[in-house]
């Protein structure tokens, strides 16, 4: 079952609401899962590589502080933070506009090799969030139980 969109995010909280998360694919609804986007947001910048590692430093200290709560839904918004994090910063590392398309025609890349050091970063941290034992036997035991 993939994230749900329908769900009332304005006025829920996953804290007090679990059952309601679904893992998703990818990056799903980490603009949207609160208390955690509140959380999490804040720390999250990849302008240049210096913030890059400060920020994913960061999310990873709050990833392994849910972990110690026995927190799933924090670990995976953590998780999604980083992976949004190197996906973002590659995005503009291979389009300094961000913009990949213009219509439906393909941009050239235009490298911005500073925005690639900060996704190299963001990709080290979520490596290590998604090859933590205990973060995949608590999504595979999440996803048995509430999808």
């Amino acid at each position: 079952m993939g994230f749900d969109y329908n769900l009332d995010y304005k006025s829920l909280n996953f804290r007090d609401n679990p059952w309601d998360y679904k893992v998703g694919k990818g990056e799903q609804g980490v603009l949207l899962v609160e208390p955690y986007k509140s959380e999490l947001l804040p720390y999250w910048k990849f302008r240049t590589p210096k913030e890059a590692a400060v920020s994913a430093r960061k999310i990873f200290l709050l990833f392994k502080k849910y972990k110690s709560d026995e927190d799933f839904i924090g670990m995976d918004m953590a998780r999604k933070f980083l992976q949004m994090g190197f996906t973002r910063s590659r995005r503009y590392a291979n389009h300094r506009s961000g913009k990949k398309y213009e219509g439906e025609r393909l941009l050239p890349r235009d490298e911005d090799p500073e925005k690639a050091k900060s996704a190299k970063i963001f990709f080290k941290f979520w490596k290590r969030v998604e090859n933590d034992s205990r973060y995949r036997q608590m999504k595979s035991q999440w996803q048995e139980w509430f999808g």
